[in-house]
């Protein structure tokens, strides 16, 4: 099993920037991390970092057929980016949301994440570890689709 990972706007900057809000681990340890978990759970990740959203949507398009889910942190593009959330959307994979923060509370704000309605598992506010506590619960998920379908039990959605 192969899992997408993507780090939206600013996230290469973890660890230098905000590191009160966002801690000081980096991008680096992070996607180590997620290869150790990844690899527990007998799944391989592929890490994927973008400033721009059409570099996401290329990236997604690139990769769609190769993947049998994907982790996304938005970042700062999470209200915003229809054709990245469309992008995913399209692949028919299941999906999981990381926010690094709690999103929903950032900056005092209410805060719309375009993602969350369509998400397979969604996890903000558990730090740098929401995204190997995200790529366990995707394995999980897509395993137990994959056995329902062979023994005819299958059920719509993720």
């Amino acid at each position: 099993m192969r899992i997408a990972v993507l780090h939206g706007p600013n996230l290469n900057l973890l660890g230098a920037r905000r590191p009160e809000k966002y801690g000081t681990t980096t991008l680096a340890e992070i996607t180590a991390d997620v290869d150790q978990t990844a690899a527990q759970w007998g799944a391989t990740a592929v890490h994927y970092q973008s400033n721009h959203e059409g570099a996401l949507v290329d990236w997604v398009h690139a990769h769609r057929d190769a993947v049998d889910a994907i982790v996304i942190n938005p970042a700062g593009l999470t209200p915003v980016a229809y054709s990245l959330l469309d992008a995913i959307r399209d692949t028919d994979r299941p999906f999981a949301v990381v926010h690094i923060s709690q999103w929903h509370a950032l900056d005092g704000k209410d805060r719309n994440d375009i993602f969350a309605p369509l998400a397979a598992v969604y996890l903000a506010g558990a730090g740098w570890h929401g995204y190997a506590l995200a790529v366990e619960a995707l394995v999980f998920k897509v395993q137990n689709r994959v056995a329902a379908e062979a023994s005819g039990n299958a059920a719509a959605g993720w």
